[in-house]
């Protein structure tokens, strides 16, 4: 079995895909003929992790039902359900706090929401990694204004109309690597999320890297709003392979 450790954070309620996620947590709805964290556990086995542990909380007694102990996908798999929502920094210390009192954390381990349609390298992607840091993927995002935008003085002169403008931004993609001496910066017990974590980082001094998505893959959606949700079943549809899934 791969060697290789992924923290997967499956405790939100899914609020943006209701009445969906009313029945089903959000980590279960299918994407084609499999679960949505189905197709990441399968990536991150084909990338070298061969351990998973799971952050769950709303309806965690369907996601360990349907996957067990991951022997059906050549994993293990291991569940630790927060006792109230923390948020997606606190999860991190919630379950390396357990993880450590039953076997070795390792040095470095992924870090990744359990909602995400990529075509990530998750070799590659730990592969860049450097000790001691928090590593973010990051992927290009454009966003298109549907309104005039105006340029205007400390005057209040105008002093250019932009019609509908379209601006590009480098975005989190929800998928770290973890270096473990990070985890005792979260605070125990407290809600934390990754945002405000990466600040605390920056304030600190302590090295926060990035890597860019087209350097270990080329595709990313955050499956959490239903139009996003649409178009990955349609993607994942289209070509189940290019996912690390074989056909139905």
């Amino acid at each position: 079995m791969s060697d290789g450790h992924a923290i997967i954070l499956a405790g939100g309620l899914g609020r943006r895909l209701v009445p969906f996620t009313n029945v089903l947590p959000k980590p279960l709805l299918p994407i084609g003929h499999v679960p949505i964290l189905e197709v990441v556990l399968r990536q991150l086995l084909a990338g070298g992790v061969g351990t998973v542990h799971l952050a769950v909380g709303y309806l965690a007694e369907l996601i360990q039902s349907y996957f067990g102990d991951g022997s059906k996908l050549g994993l293990q798999i291991h569940y630790y359900r927060e006792p109230a929502p923390l948020g997606t920094a606190a999860p991190v210390r919630f379950v390396v706090d357990h993880w450590a009192s039953e076997a070795p954390v390792p040095e470095r381990f992924v870090v990744m929401n359990g909602d995400l349609l990529m075509d990530v390298r998750y070799a590659d992607f730990v592969a860049a990694h450097r000790s001691g840091a928090l590593t973010v993927l990051l992927a290009e995002k454009r966003v298109k204004i549907d309104l005039g935008v105006l340029a205007v003085s400390d005057g209040d002169a105008v002093t250019d109309y932009i019609e509908k403008p379209e601006y590009q931004y480098l975005v989190s993609t929800g998928v770290y690597v973890f270096s473990r001496e990070l985890v005792e910066l979260i605070p125990a017990g407290e809600r934390l999320d990754l945002p405000d974590l990466v600040k605390r980082l920056l304030a600190l001094g302590r090295p926060v890297n990035a890597v860019r998505l087209s350097r270990v893959g080329s595709l990313w959606l955050d499956l959490g709003r239903l139009e996003d949700y649409e178009e990955g079943r349609a993607l994942f549809e289209a070509d189940p392979g290019r996912f690390a899934c074989p056909p139905p």
